[in-house]
């Protein structure tokens, strides 16, 4: 029986092992990216759940358990776009607290993008 090693190819070590910078900004990123979809979705996912429990239910035309399932299921739906939407300004701040290094390391790699686009212009014919 042949094995697949390309299967095992995506599993991070266990031990912490030498990064290239390129590889801590992309872990960065994706921590970062991760948290902020924690975030959103939490805040979003209470709020909406606190809306909902303020309305109760009408006396005629509700449909049961199958409306309160749907409920959930658009109250899921709505917490994921309104991360996406709203997610990054939420977490940005608790980001920075939670994980100065990565941060850091963020803010960094934007300032010298942000430095080359400068340069660039610079360059332009006038």
């Amino acid at each position: 029986m042949p094995i697949n090693l390309n299967a095992t190819a995506n599993i991070k070590p266990l031990r912490p092992t030498v990064t290239t910078a390129s590889q801590q900004l992309d872990n960065a990123r994706e921590l970062q990216g991760a948290f902020q979809d924690f975030v959103g979705k939490s805040f979003y996912g209470e709020m909406l759940k606190a809306m909902r429990s303020t309305v109760g239910e009408p006396a005629y035309f509700h449909g049961g358990n199958a409306e309160n399932v749907f409920q959930q299921q658009l109250d899921h739906q709505l917490g994921d776009e309104m991360s996406k939407a709203n997610g990054g300004e939420l977490s940005a701040a608790m980001f920075r607290r939670q994980f100065p290094k990565e941060a850091a390391l963020i803010a960094d790699s934007e300032k010298q993008a942000a430095a080359s686009l400068t340069d660039l212009h610079a360059l332009r014919r006038r």
